[in-house]
């Protein structure tokens, strides 16, 4: 009996230390039982804490954002020709592209590998919201554009000769 009071008077004196040290988002049970008394269960939800050592994340210069948007979509709907409604679109489209990569240079500043990963998800992302909104005509010469300004060849003759086994219309390809 002396064992069975001890251990639960322990269990419930220690609540408060494990409490303590749990993980934000733990659940804790304790579960006691004296002889001939029913189970007695509890269970405690600690509220999340916020991380001390996690800063929270940089929000890029709104005015900053706001010029780089307004430019690049004025640039696009010179030479693309954008109506009205699509000039919105890709204003929106372009707003969120430029704060997602102004904010991610200023949090992975001193990780270039993630802020890559990151520049690379936006800019995929943007490119399929852009298809959405512009014209299969206006689509291709954006994508000609593109290509121009960031130096990625259209053209598989650009690229040279291919390395051995690959093919290239040699007569030893077969």
């Amino acid at each position: 009996m002396k064992v069975i009071l001890l251990s639960s008077l322990l269990a419930v004196a220690a609540a408060p230390a494990v409490l303590a040290q749990a993980p934000a988002h733990s659940v804790v049970k304790a579960k006691t039982k004296t002889a001939g008394q029913p189970s007695l269960k509890t269970k405690t939800r600690t509220p999340a804490r916020p991380a001390e050592d996690e800063a929270p994340a940089p929000v890029a210069d709104a005015a900053v954002v706001d010029a780089k948007t307004n430019a690049l979509t004025a640039n696009m709907q010179k030479n693309l020709g954008l109506n009205p409604q699509q000039t919105e679109k890709v204003r929106a489209i372009n707003r969120r592209s430029i704060d997602a990569v102004e904010s991610a240079h200023l949090r992975y500043k001193a990780d270039p590998r993630k802020l890559a990963g990151v520049v690379e998800t936006v800019s995929s992302s943007r490119l399929a919201a852009i298809k959405d909104v512009l014209t299969p005509a206006q689509f291709d010469k954006y994508q000609r554009k593109r290509e121009e300004k960031m130096g990625v060849p259209s053209v598989q003759g650009v690229q040279g000769t291919p390395p051995p086994g690959l093919g290239g219309g040699g007569a030893g390809d077969q």
